[in-house]
């Protein structure tokens, strides 16, 4: 079973081994048990991996692959595995598949999706999911439901995607699935503020955060109001211990006039440009 946060471990991709284990000894602290990484996040699974070789047994490890074709999704797999230092991953997910073209391959005869499902059965993975990102995304993972039984999807969920009504739509559609199905439906972006602008970046994540731990209750607790979903933590490790303290507070939705005002003086925008 996994914890409803997961620990978002492109927030490794960038430190050294000792900031990386006191980093996930903090999961520890907080009943996190799940751990969503992957071969694009730098070093992050290079960082896990003495670190998991004495925890393995206590946690669900999520691992992806950008590969579209078999043979490359498998030999990437095969890295993944040995850097982790464990010989079966709980979860593989094709990461960031949301172009049409990409679909089509992924999703062939010679595509990343056989290759997983052999992979699951010769036990290197337990588990197959999908995640992406931007405004058609979940549109698109509808589109893979329908061609294949995932066991989750990972998408943006915050205030500013859910205020578009196509947005909230196609998440609708998702969550009605999976309620269904019974597969996941993993969030992340809780705590966007926005692109970055013409500010310098000053945290570890190509968007700008919240990073007052007031606006952070706010953003967490307006996510996890929502039942059925998980939400993945924050690409820097100077904000994981904020998010995750948010979580371990949630007790109920914030009123909404709460929110609309929060929204206003955070300034949240879009990721993503203007939603069509």
């Amino acid at each position: 079973m996994s914890s409803v946060t997961l620990f978002g471990a492109a927030a490794l991709k960038n430190v050294d081994q000792s900031t990386a284990d006191k980093t996930l000894d903090i999961l520890l602290e907080y009943g996190v048990n799940h751990i969503d990484v992957a071969p694009r996040y730098g070093i992050a699974e290079e960082r896990i991996g003495p670190w998991m070789s004495g925890h393995r047994k206590d946690f669900f490890l999520a691992t992806k692959t950008e590969q579209r074709t078999g043979r490359a999704a498998r030999d990437q797999l095969a890295v993944s595995l040995d850097r982790l230092k464990t010989d079966c991953v709980d979860l593989i997910q094709m990461h960031a598949l949301y172009h049409p073209d990409e679909w089509d391959t992924a999703f062939g005869e010679d595509g990343v999706l056989r290759a997983l499902v052999d992979a699951r059965e010769e036990g290197l993975v337990r588990y197959i999911g999908i995640t992406g990102h931007g405004w058609t995304i979940a549109a698109m993972h509808k589109r893979s439901l329908a061609a294949f039984d995932f066991d989750s999807v990972l998408l943006p969920y915050n205030r500013v995607f859910y205020a578009n009504p196509r947005y909230a739509e196609e998440f609708d559609d998702i969550m009605k699935l999976a309620e269904k199905r019974n597969f996941a439906v993993q969030t992340i972006k809780s705590i966007a503020r926005g692109p970055w602008a013409t500010k310098p970046a000053t945290y570890n994540t190509w968007y700008e955060p919240l990073s007052d731990q007031q606006e952070i209750d706010k953003a967490v607790h307006w996510c996890l109001s929502r039942p059925g979903i998980f939400i993945n933590t924050v690409g820097d490790v100077t904000l994981l211990p904020k998010v995750l303290d948010a979580a371990a507070r949630y007790e109920a939705k914030p009123a909404d006039e709460i929110m609309a005002r929060f929204e206003q003086d955070a300034k949240l925008t879009s990721l993503f440009g203007l939603g069509t």
